[in-house]
């Protein structure tokens, strides 16, 4: 958590400056060690710090560009630092002692023009300003806000996120979106200045954000998280009396939802259903995602202590589960077996998505399509794969598809044109290179395999018969186990030298 990484502020308190970058981790690219942790840093030209959000498809383009042409030297696996280092480039090539405002987003044409993918980014030029811009399709989100200035008065602080709730709960107010393919500069005492980049995308975001990532307090793009999930429900009621029939729906004795996300679609698809609301599975909030974990075995000892059943709920039941989506299918089988040994008579495992048959390319670590439950099953196969008698998927296209139930939830305001959803059909908005998805699944692999190694080495096995932790000496300072946490972060940590 970030607040334990800076001691709950006190790291904070005594760091010079009035802007800051920071970035919560979820590498996508790449590796998960602390020397691809973010912000990522380039000396030339100017000092720019940059954090992303996000993923790049044509990363084989970008590396060799900036090796044989741009001769930038990239020290990561990470498309973070191909980004920063494109734009670095864009701004070095105007020749300036000093850039201006109208240098950044001249330079940020260069980044349009060579990256493909999406990315919502934030960067910080040293001692000049924040950037923020985010691509051409608004895949990734981006917003801002302001608030009144406490350290010059009359003025006005300005904060950038990901999540609209991030800047409400810190008193910023005003909050409009970073549309696609614009970008927006700050300066101290400065009004921020807007410039759209490009604009000849269909505005875009992805449907993901919707359905798992965002809190539901958040409004993104002009759309309520809340309301969509609540349309996701009310369109997932509908599909449930389609395939169960009036009788069936009968059958239900209560509509239970995998928590936290799941749990406005099922409470307004208990409503529509005329059935009880039953959250009779109680979440421990210090475990993380289980879908993230590096390998199979640890997410289904973490499913198992994450949730807990209430047993009197299920015993002599026949239930309908509800989850936001069904991904590698581990959590849903546990909690099927869970929902068994309870006592459940019957279990039907809904989902408030489709099925997600093909990779996420574009910044949510999903799994390979051979991981993915529904790929290349029947709903009657991934029922038995995970112990339910039966499984109900929400459509995707449709009035009461997915599209739709995030669509009908949007503001009047709301320019978005259609959703990011090739997780789901296989289509994506952005080109994709020849040879990307085997990239991808050797990244994936690699990735996988690395944090198993770690994961085994600190439980104090030994991976391969090479590497044994102990409790012996060390030829240098014991490596920290946040090894997510680079030493840069680790400000009340002194370095001293004889």
């Amino acid at each position: 958590m970030a607040s334990k990484v800076f001691s709950d502020g006190r790291r904070l308190e005594h760091l010079p400056g009035y802007m800051g970058l920071g970035h919560v981790r979820y590498p996508t690219m790449g590796t998960a060690s602390a020397s691809e942790a973010q912000p990522f840093y380039v000396n030339a030209p100017f000092g720019i710090s940059m954090s992303v959000n996000g993923n790049l498809v044509n990363t084989e383009y970008l590396r060799k560009f900036l090796d044989e042409e741009a001769h930038r030297h990239v020290n990561s696996d990470s498309d973070s630092e191909l980004l920063l280092n494109i734009f670095a480039h864009g701004l070095q090539q105007l020749g300036k002692t000093r850039a201006n405002s109208e240098d950044i987003f001249t330079a940020l044409g260069d980044v349009y023009a060579k990256c493909q993918g999406a990315f919502a980014c934030t960067a910080m030029i040293a001692g000049f300003g924040i950037l923020a811009f985010r691509d051409a399709n608004g895949i990734r989100p981006l917003c801002i806000g302001s608030r009144p200035s406490a350290t010059l008065p009359g003025t006005k602080d300005y904060l950038v996120a990901s999540e609209s709730v991030v800047l409400k709960q810190l008193g910023f107010s005003d909050i409009v979106d970073i549309l696609p393919g614009q970008a927006c500069f700050l300066q101290k005492g400065c009004a921020p200045k807007f410039r759209q980049i490009i604009n000849d995308r269909p505005y875009t975001p992805d449907c993901f954000e919707f359905v798992y990532v965002a809190r539901p307090d958040s409004t993104m793009d002009g759309i309520s998280v809340y309301r969509s999930r609540q349309n996701m429900g009310e369109k997932l009621a509908k599909k449930i009396r389609a395939v169960l029939g009036e009788k069936g729906v009968q059958e239900i004795d209560a509509v239970i939802p995998v928590p936290e996300t799941s749990n406005i679609a099922a409470a307004t698809l208990a409503e529509k259903l005329g059935k009880p609301y039953v959250t009779a599975l109680i979440k421990n909030r210090y475990v993380q995602r289980t879908f993230i974990l590096p390998n199979q075995a640890l997410r289904m000892k973490s499913v198992r202590r994450k949730l807990s059943p209430i047993d009197s709920e299920f015993r002599g039941k026949n239930l309908i589960l509800v989850d936001d989506s069904v991904v590698r299918g581990t959590t849903s089988g546990q909690i099927v077996q869970m929902a068994r040994e309870a006592g459940a008579v019957k279990v039907i495992f809904v989902s408030a998505s489709p099925e997600c048959i093909h990779p996420h390319i574009y910044g949510i670590d999903l799994a390979d399509p051979v991981d993915l439950v529904a790929h290349g099953r029947t709903n009657q196969e991934i029922a038995d794969y995970i112990g339910a008698d039966e499984v109900i998927f929400q459509d995707l296209d449709g009035p009461d598809g997915l599209k739709a139930a995030c669509m009908e939830a949007a503001e009047d305001t709301s320019k978005v044109q259609d959703f990011e959803v090739g997780v789901f059909c296989g289509k994506y908005v952005t080109e994709v290179p020849e040879g990307y998805f085997e990239h991808l699944s050797d990244l994936r692999n690699g990735k996988r395999k690395a944090k198993t190694t770690l994961t085994t080495i600190k439980a104090g096995g030994d991976e391969g018969g090479n590497v044994v932790v102990s409790s012996g000496p060390t030829n240098g300072p014991e490596a920290d186990e946040r090894e997510d946490i680079s030493l840069h972060n680790m400000a009340s940590e002194q370095i001293t030298t004889s």
